[in-house]
């Protein structure tokens, strides 16, 4: 599923680093990409959410620069990027790829901490737009490092919400707090039960091959169509519902009050967001039932539902990602289903472990039929999440 480039990623970070500014990094930090097991368009709507960690990883080599200043060298772009303090104070001065790690710069300032001048060297191997969060997977990087270079007084459990605000606030991408929680506080072996109201977690056990099952995660290569825009249009036709419910959010519609709640709302549009949200949030309770009790087979149909709810109500998916859940189930997946904002991006299909390749060929022959360009495949178990290396 990669782009193309070779070797490890850790070591392309430290040999940018060393051929950018004739030095040593001074340490490496790294964040990984997340895949959304189920719980899709629930975070902004202060839903359940159970993503985890992937074992693909976005390396930061970094080491201290000049006060106030900052420059930042990527592997997809070999030209680096330098901006100091009031550029970075400045949302939207800094733009492109080079704003996610001023977006981080600019919320541990605003947060009032003394963030210390850096180089940095990114590398990854987390496929830019996949929906795999790559965003998150540099953010969290980046964050990791400044905070041990400048020994930043800030804890952990305050990190996703920082990075989230570089994002929303400074790049201006209206996401949830979703893919930052995941790339900072995943665990090998678990998926990460969030309640995105109170930012509580838990550790939920996902351990797909101690069940002889694997995830298979299939790149669709399609190009995010309108993502932007439309993402930003279901977020509001989500808050114009509560409001018109009476609601502070969807998650307090209970399920058993959904007809009732349905039957209030005056366009079938908005009844079939609503009916989405609502449905989901119950999938995530009820898939982690499934996994607190060791039931991990179980859970395949859940996420054939959830594919089902987007494609169908929320209105999100292309016809590549269906295809691929569509081929997936009919090759003997025990359920498939689109992960990440929509629009394109990647499909996880719970197969057998000895069955994932004959999976990932029905979906490369479904796509080849349809005209569609191959697919990228790669199975995943759940990784940990950013750390210094």
């Amino acid at each position: 599923m990669g782009d193309g480039r070779r070797g490890d990623v850790t070591d392309r970070a430290t040999a940018g680093f060393r051929q950018r500014y004739g030095a040593e990094p001074a340490g490496r930090w790294a964040a990984p990409g997340r895949v959304n097991l189920i719980g899709e368009h629930t975070d902004y709507n202060d839903g359940f959410v159970l993503p985890f960690a992937l074992p693909l990883r976005t390396v930061v080599a970094a080491a201290p620069g000049p006060d106030r200043r900052w420059t930042v060298w990527s592997e997809l772009d070999d030209e680096p990027v330098e901006f100091g303090a009031e550029e970075a104070d400045d949302p939207g001065r800094v733009d492109g790829w080079a704003a996610y790690v001023a977006g981080v710069v600019w919320a541990l300032r605003a947060a009032g901490l003394d963030v210390p001048g850096a180089r940095l060297a990114i590398a990854s191997d987390v496929p830019v737009g996949s929906g795999l969060s790559s965003s998150a997977a540099i953010e969290s990087a980046v964050l990791a490092a400044l905070v041990d270079l400048g020994a930043l007084d800030l804890p952990a459990e305050r990190w996703p919400r920082l990075a989230q605000r570089a994002e929303n606030d400074y790049v201006g991408a209206p996401t949830g707090i979703m893919d930052q929680s995941a790339v900072i506080r995943g665990r090998e072996g678990h998926a990460l039960f969030l309640d995105c109201r109170t930012e509580e977690v838990e550790q939920i056990p996902f351990d797909p091959a101690a069940a002889g099952l694997a995830v298979l995660v299939v790149d669709s290569r399609a190009p995010h169509r309108h993502a932007d825009g439309e993402y930003a249009a279901r977020r509001k036709s989500c808050e114009r519902a509560a409001a018109t419910l009476g609601v502070a959010a969807l998650r307090d519609v209970p399920t058993a009050d959904l007809d009732t709640a349905l039957a209030r709302l005056d366009d079938d549009e908005t009844r079939r967001r609503v009916r989405h949200v609502v449905t989901e949030d119950q999938r995530v309770l009820d898939t982690v039932a499934l996994l607190r009790a060791g039931r991990v087979r179980e859970i395949g149909p859940l996420l054939t539902a959830s594919h089902a709810s987007m494609r169908y109500d929320f209105e999100i998916t292309v016809p590549e990602v269906d295809t691929a859940v569509e081929a997936a189930l009919a090759a003997g997946a025990h359920g498939a289903r689109m992960t990440g904002g929509g629009f394109g991006g990647c499909v996880l299909a719970l197969v057998d472990a000895d069955a994932a390749d004959t999976v990932a060929d029905a979906v490369a022959a479904a796509y080849a039929e349809r005209g569609f360009a191959a697919p990228g495949t790669l199975t995943v178990q759940p990784a940990g999440g950013a750390t210094r290396l």
